[in-house]
């Protein structure tokens, strides 16, 4: 085993752990680092590590918000299915949230299905990622300087309708087609603008990256025509391992900012990010 193909997935680990949630686009950071710190793996097998290394952030979602995404429970149950018997134990506005998270995957589960070869083919590179990078690093700033002064109409989780999951889902379809527009960038500048509290709008990006990221990452791995080797077994294992605990510390840090902050400095950041990858790959490509 290569010491140094191990540190690799460890910086692999940390930026992924980090640009999951931060409406940044993981998958543009990760292109980049790719430039600078390449794994001595096949393109199929780097392919697929860059999706199936989601997992490993997504397990930190279901850590830190378990209570409110396990529908079932006597304890702190504030919507039972019913008094007494089986329905007692069942946490109604638990299900009910996972029904709208359903409901906002389809569009993008639909696409992924039919044209995950097609995007890779012809949207993942660092052309596509720079424009989609300024481009929703320009909408977070015109959104919220729209949104400064106006009062969300959705402030709670149970507040949020079916119709309004639909269309959060809708804006997280052009994060399927376009790599770098950033899964929880477009989900959230979508939240935004029907009215959904900043709280609300991550949490439920949080909650939506659960089904989104496992099939995915089913998907690459159904697809990965390859014989995983031990090596590539432990790159891919410490990376999700770091992204793992890096996410713990990000969520809770992000949650605890929107509570005071807007998201227009990841705005600036996107633009400052998309602006170098585009001279960079001009001038040293």
């Amino acid at each position: 085993m290569d010491i140094i193909e191990i540190l690799k997935a460890v910086i692999l680990g940390i930026v992924e752990g980090i640009t999951e949630w931060l409406p940044v686009s993981s998958t543009g950071h990760l292109i980049l680092v790719d430039e600078f710190i390449k794994l001595k793996e096949t393109d199929a097998f780097k392919s697929m590590f860059d999706v199936v290394i989601q997992l490993g952030a997504i397990l930190a979602v279901v850590i830190i918000f378990w209570k409110k995404l396990f529908p079932f429970g006597k304890k702190d149950n504030k919507a039972p299915l019913s008094k007494d018997g089986f329905g007692a134990y069942v946490k109604w506005d638990i299900f009910q949230m996972w029904f709208k998270v359903i409901v906002a995957c389809l569009p993008a589960a639909v696409v992924g299905v039919l044209l995950d070869d097609w995007v890779d083919e012809h949207f993942y590179n660092p052309w596509v990622v720079a424009i989609a990078l300024i481009v929703f690093g320009v909408a977070f700033i015109v959104v919220e300087n729209w949104n400064k002064n106006r009062t969300p109409k959705i402030k709670t989780m149970d507040e949020l309708t079916y119709k309004a999951a639909l269309v959060i889902g809708a804006f997280q379809l052009i994060a399927a087609l376009f790599p770098g527009t950033s899964r929880s960038g477009a989900t959230i500048v979508g939240a935004l603008l029907i009215g959904v509290s900043r709280t609300v709008a991550a949490e439920f990006t949080f909650y939506l990256a659960i089904p989104v990221m496992f099939g995915a990452s089913l998907l690459k791995i159904i697809k990965f025509d390859e014989d995983f080797t031990t090596n590539q077994a432990v790159i891919l294992a410490v990376a999700m391992i770091v992204a793992f605990a890096v996410s713990i510390f990000v969520i809770k840090m992000l949650m605890g900012y929107i509570k005071k902050h807007d998201f227009k400095v990841f705005g600036w950041y996107r633009i400052i990010l998309g602006i170098f990858v585009l001279i960079y790959f001009s001038v040293f490509r």
